[in-house]
């Protein structure tokens, strides 16, 4: 039996359509207690029954976000309908990814301080463990002076987000000099479980570095060895924590 806190989060009953939403409400809810998101920063997903569209909450603390609050978007940013509500300017960096990525079907965009130095200087993030197994593929950094020049760093139009998408490549994230990141996977539990442990991978690297000496890094073929897909345990326990709590 679901608890009264679960049926805030999700809304009503099930129904066609809905289990995505839900399951976006419940990302928002679990990287916002991992403290992945704060009151800013987004998820979204590719609209299961189109792959030309998108979901997105409508712009509020990803905290906050219930099943009620996501709107359907299409690849031009555009929401369908709208009706007032207000959304996120950096909405386009989803609309661009999801148009040259066709293999993604969730984004994190997040602003956490651990991923900040690694966007700022010239360390590498390296693949720490075998939990964060998929930064052996590269963390490119994308800097915005280089799209557009001087600007506010937020990646508020299209020109900018098909940047931040070229800089993505083919990699599971990308690092955002001065600002943030994001982070990308097939399903929306792949997409937060790397959006966590990307965090997790940042200051234990942080620590190793702080502690001098040597720091062994995970081999290419062990991280392809260990990689661990969508996370599919820790999403359960996470979900668990967010809406029953």
């Amino acid at each position: 039996m679901r608890s009264r806190s679960w049926h805030r989060l999700t809304g009503a009953s099930r129904g066609p359509g809905r289990a995505a939403r839900e399951d976006l409400a419940v990302a928002n809810r679990i990287l916002s207690r991992e403290g992945v998101l704060d009151a800013f920063g987004h998820v979204s997903a590719r609209d299961p029954a189109a792959a030309d569209r998108f979901l997105l909450s409508r712009g509020i603390a990803p905290a906050l976000v219930t099943a009620a609050d996501v709107l359907e978007y299409g690849l031009d940013g555009a929401a369908l309908d709208l009706r007032g509500r207000g959304e996120y300017v950096e909405r386009f960096l989803h609309a661009e990814i999801y148009r040259a990525r066709p293999d993604v079907h969730a984004i994190v965009h997040c602003h956490t301080p651990s991923l900040i130095p690694f966007s700022d200087s010239s360390v590498p993030l390296r693949p720490m463990y075998h939990m964060a197994a998929f930064v052996a593929e590269g963390v490119p950094v994308f800097d915005i002076r280089e799209a557009a020049g001087l600007t506010d760093m937020l990646v508020r139009d299209a020109p900018r987000a098909r940047a931040l998408a070229k800089a993505l490549g083919g990699h599971p994230a990308v690092l955002m000099r001065g600002h943030g990141a994001v982070v990308v996977g097939g399903t929306i539990p792949a997409a937060a479980g790397r959006a966590v442990y990307l965090d997790l991978n940042a200051r234990i690297q942080a620590r190793a570095l702080a502690m001098g000496g040597g720091v062994t890094f995970l081999d290419p073929e062990e991280a392809r060895l260990s990689a661990l897909g969508d996370y599919e345990r820790a999403w359960e326990l996470w979900k668990h924590r967010a809406t029953e709590g």
